[in-house]
């Protein structure tokens, strides 16, 4: 392939835009997006304003309709539903409906056959019964497939975010993805002390005790003089807190973080939750990339549910290698 010719791309379940985000500084022109969400087409449109966004299910695309409006396609870029996947869910019911969206992705790749295709899920996508099997499905096709597991925060995010890629190439096996940052961004870097946001008392009236206890047991451990992060949400062997001083913990689309902080002049904490522009930061997003639409609630779901641009970034550098423009 003539290095200077233009690697051309589809994003599936694009969502906000994190994959194209990554793609696109990769040196890749992604041609459409495809997702059902009415706020996702919103902020993507905002950011991508020239990539066709095609507002369906990805299984009610009519696919000879598509290839109408876009010939030829070298990368295919998808994150499948990982809800049912996820360990996050708990013990609530797993849809299987949601995990089979992920052979979208096969049914996709016949229609097109393009030489390359990047899937990032859940590590936990790995237990699905049926992942073997749509694997093969992808191998059938005759592409050469490798699994990583990529934590986030090997690549300038400053998160601890591991994420299962798949990495598909047609016309050989595909290399394994390196870190591209020796040292780890932590959280503080993406916290803003410049007095954006406001605080409230730590022991305030009404405060959940849950969130007393988390913050005691952080205190006990850093002294009163450092400021920390309150974690809720999930499974927690590390007593519902982490410091600042490492990567965040991983985003999810609920409003997870609280930050606590001793207060300048007088006795006792004060805190606030993350903000939607720290939570974009910590998911590696540019400050440039715009969420102009929903609610708070909203935004922190469209980044949970993102893909971090840097690493899909390292991973397509990865694996088209010397065909990028």
């Amino acid at each position: 392939m003539n290095k200077h010719k233009p690697i051309k791309a589809i994003d599936l379940f694009a969502g906000v835009g994190g994959s194209s985000a990554g793609a696109v500084a990769a040196g890749v022109e992604v041609l459409a997006a495809i997702d059902c969400w009415g706020l996702a087409k919103k902020t993507y449109k905002d950011n991508f304003p020239n990539v066709r966004f095609v507002k369906q299910k990805c299984e009610d695309v009519r696919m000879g309709e598509l290839k109408k409006k876009i010939d030829k396609v070298d990368l295919i870029i998808a994150s499948p539903e990982c809800t049912s996947h996820t360990c996050a869910k708990g013990n609530a019911p797993r849809s299987e409906k949601s995990r089979r969206t992920a052979f979208q992705v096969v049914r996709f790749a016949k229609a097109f056959m393009p030489r390359w295709i990047v899937i990032e899920n859940v590590v936990h996508m790995r237990s699905w019964k049926k992942y073997k099997s749509w694997l093969q499905d992808i191998r059938n096709l005759g592409y050469e497939v490798r699994e990583q597991v990529i934590n986030a925060a090997d690549h300038g995010v400053p998160q601890s975010r591991r994420r299962l890629f798949i990495l598909c190439d047609r016309e050989k096996t595909p290399q394994s993805v390196e870190p591209t940052i020796k040292k780890r961004k932590t959280a503080a870097s993406i916290i803003d002390r410049n007095g954006h946001f406001n605080f409230s008392p730590l022991r305030k009236k009404n405060r959940a005790a849950a969130t007393l206890s988390r913050a005691n047991r952080a205190i006990r451990v850093v002294g009163k003089k450092t400021a920390f992060l309150i974690v809720y949400y999930g499974s927690d062997a590390a007593g519902g807190w982490q410091r600042t001083r490492v990567p965040l913990r991983t985003l999810t689309t609920l409003d997870r973080f609280g930050y606590v902080r001793p207060k300048k002049k007088k006795k006792g904490y004060e805190m606030r939750m993350l903000q939607v522009p720290e939570i974009r930061a910590a998911m590696g997003f540019p400050a440039k990339h715009g969420l102009n639409h929903g609610t708070r609630r909203e935004k922190i779901k469209l980044l949970g549910n993102a893909v971090c641009p840097p690493v899909m970034k390292a991973v397509i550098r990865t694996l088209i290698g010397g065909n990028v423009r």
